[in-house]
């Protein structure tokens, strides 16, 4: 069964990336996820902070007003918490390629056009085979206005496509008032590819200890439905590659993210409950549906139920939310 992709312009054996997590820390872990089959795999994110700033700058930084505002003193990390340091991270990619023999793509956690974007190209010489770039910006100020959001997001894009060869991908949130033409704007700076969606993780509150709670709360199937639907309809109005990430646990999703027009998919809540051999049972499952019907490739099936199948797409999405509120 051939299930061959392209990716960012990288050969892929199969659709499925294991996305940045902490699994994805771990040499060992690479080699597994390598043995289980996994087409490519993203290092955990380096963050802008852990770059920018001296160990006593940012320890300064976190918890500046803490003392004043006990509601903040368990929002923000300490920085003993970030294991991998620049140097470090530099290593684990030096060493994930030569422990495997599949592409090995860095993660930079950003929002600024700091000193950070500068890292790229040391991350390109370290031998990592793509850049993926998470912006994860939340404006809270009410006058930050969204062409200022996108156009940092423009920018930074430009600015690291500057420094380095090899592809660039952007991991979006769906925040965006116009997506489509976002996505348009990032494409046209240059990025090769579009990760859809980076997942905003809202944090809980204690009301009795007057603190943030951070957590973490595992994706299902039925969240692929968001970055589905916005992938079959960006699918054939860009140049970039585009990879579905949240909701793909099984081969059954896979297939979901490849007929609406992904290249690839993202895997990360999956393999951390069910561990990194149940990416050999996606494939399995991939394998199976593939060859029960009439398809010959995963190339085959792609993007057969974009938008781009629509004759008239805007008016198919009004009757659709129509008929979906008088089905109940």
């Amino acid at each position: 069964m051939d299930l061959k992709t392209t990716y960012l312009g990288l050969a892929l054996k199969n659709p499925i990336i294991v996305s940045s997590s902490p699994l994805t820390k771990d040499i060992d872990n690479f080699k597994r996820m390598a043995d289980a089959g996994a087409g490519a795999v993203v290092c955990h994110s380096l963050f802008e902070e852990q770059i920018t700033l001296e160990a006593s700058e940012l320890d300064n930084a976190l918890t500046q007003g803490t003392e004043s505002y006990p509601e903040a003193l368990s929002y923000f990390p300490e920085p003993g918490e970030f294991q991998l340091g620049p140097e470090e991270y530099l290593d684990l990619i030096r060493k994930a390629k030569s422990a495997v023999d599949i592409p090995i793509i860095a993660s930079l956690n950003g929002h600024t056009q700091g000193g950070w974007v500068d890292y790229a190209e040391r991350i390109e010489q370290a031998g990592a085979d793509a850049l993926e770039l998470n912006v994860y910006f939340l404006p809270t100020k009410v006058d930050t206005t969204p062409d200022a959001v996108e156009n940092n997001y423009e920018e930074i894009v430009r600015a690291v496509k500057s420094k380095v060869r090899v592809p660039v991908a952007v991991k979006l949130s769906p925040y965006f008032s116009a997506l489509a033409n976002m996505v348009k704007c990032l494409d046209e700076a240059g990025a090769d590819g579009i990760v859809l969606f980076n997942r905003f993780y809202q944090p809980d509150l204690d009301v009795e200890g007057l603190t943030v709670v951070p957590n973490v709360l595992f994706s299902n199937s039925y969240d692929l439905r968001l970055p589905l639907r916005w992938v079959a309809i960006l699918y054939g109005h860009i140049r970039a590659s585009l990879a579905a990430t949240s909701g793909i646990h099984s081969g059954e999703d896979v297939v979901k993210a490849v007929m609406a027009g992904a290249d690839a998919v993202m895997m990360c809540s999956a393999l951390l409950e069910n561990g990194i051999g149940h990416i050999g049972t996606v494939l399995k499952q991939l394998e199976a549906w593939v060859g029960s019907h009439d398809y010959d490739s995963v190339s085959a099936m792609k993007g057969v139920l974009s938008q781009q199948k629509c004759a008239h797409p805007e008016a198919f999405e009004r009757a659709n939310y129509m008929k979906v509120l008088g089905s109940y």
